[in-house]
């Protein structure tokens, strides 16, 4: 921990540094709290094995989080903490690390509580997309190439089935089967985006609930974090990522599948707080919402999956078989949205 307080010298901070301790829940990064004795602040070593260019990662989150200020003038923004030589993260012993301005009266929900949570949660993400509907793409980075192109994901899938470097794919008989039955829809986004038909937009990639911070008294939203995946992409992932993550009933990696089902009662809520911020979006997009739905719902299912049969080399784990229990909810709520769809599209109508 020393050398953490050391690597807080390098950032223009106020005050001297009290504590440093692991914050928050994160698979990629490492995350700390840091307090001062005049403020807090969020410290995190950033995972340069996932996010090989460091500059370039940076250069997005800074051009996005200016952005983001200059027309957010009454809301919160994920505001970086330059370095003593005026750069937005420190470079040390072949290590990366940058720091945030703490959001303070602010929560970070796993699960939604109520659907007004939800619902406040999908007003912040569609509102942040329409911020960035007049900044240009062009300037940003594509720091995860195909990080959501469904096909290419599932050559990955199959490609780790082939090797099975891990000898566990004895272990996964039924999710294996489960995610081959279903290879006939992983182009159905992809290839509209290909065609043109499906617009593209600067969308933040990764929109589960715990990616918004919520006000600790009103549970609105305050502000829009973790921008490591801010690229071009399309709100149809966006959308879809989001009802993955809070329509469960359960936790991510819960291995009682019993206390794992798609919550409808929060799917409503969000489509009604995410239309009615999303001022520009088409018809061809809110016809695709649910199918994005399903679709990142199943791409995350089979990366687990694909972690798994690798040997668990890209999810943090802590416990035996995390990532096959993480696989398991995933394919428990593609089942449940497969059997909904049509509701789903019936209440993306009601509020359209």
């Amino acid at each position: 921990m020393r050398h953490l307080f050391d690597v807080m010298l390098h950032f223009k901070i106020n005050g001297n540094v009290i504590s440093i301790e692991p914050y928050g829940s994160g698979h990629i990064n490492i995350t700390y709290l840091v307090v001062t004795n005049e403020k807090r602040y969020i410290l995190q070593k950033i995972n340069n094995s996932l996010f090989k260019d460091v500059e370039k990662l940076m250069n997005n989150i800074y051009l996005v989080t200016n952005h983001l200020k200059k027309k957010c003038c009454n809301k919160a923004v994920l505001t970086l903490v330059e370095t003593l030589d005026d750069k937005c993260y420190l470079t040390l012993d072949n290590e990366y690390y940058r720091v945030y301005d703490f959001i303070e009266n602010s929560v970070c929900l796993q699960i939604p509580r109520s659907t007004q949570e939800f619902y406040s949660s999908a007003l912040s993400f569609g509102e942040f997309t329409n911020i960035l509907s007049d900044f240009d793409a062009s300037q940003l980075y594509e720091i995860l190439p195909n990080f959501h192109n469904t096909v290419d994901r599932f050559s990955k899938f199959e490609e780790a089935l082939f090797n099975n470097k891990s000898n566990r794919a004895r272990l996964a008989g039924p999710e294996i089967e489960f995610a081959l039955s279903r290879k006939s829809i992983i182009n159905k986004i992809v290839s509209l985006i290909d065609s043109g038909e499906m617009p593209l937009k600067v969308t933040h990639n990764d929109t589960k609930l715990n990616n918004v911070l919520l006000d600790e008294k009103t549970f609105e939203g305050l502000a829009v974090i973790d921008l490591d995946t801010v690229m071009p992409g399309s709100v149809c992932y966006d959308f879809g990522d989001s009802i993955r993550f809070g329509c469960n009933s359960s936790y991510e990696d819960e291995e009682d599948l019993s206390k794992v089902y798609f919550k409808m009662d929060m799917f409503e809520a969000y489509v009604k707080g995410y239309l009615s911020s999303m001022v520009d979006i088409s018809d061809i997009e809110k016809q695709y919402l649910v199918d994005g739905a399903i679709l990142m719902t199943f791409e995350c299912g089979i990366r687990f999956l694909s972690d798994f049969l690798d040997g668990d080399t890209y999810f943090k784990t802590t416990k035996e078989n995390h990532n096959l229990y993480r696989c398991r909810t995933q394919f428990k709520l593609v089942s449940e949205m497969e059997s909904k769809k049509e509701e789903m599209l019936e209440i993306i109508k009601k509020y359209s």
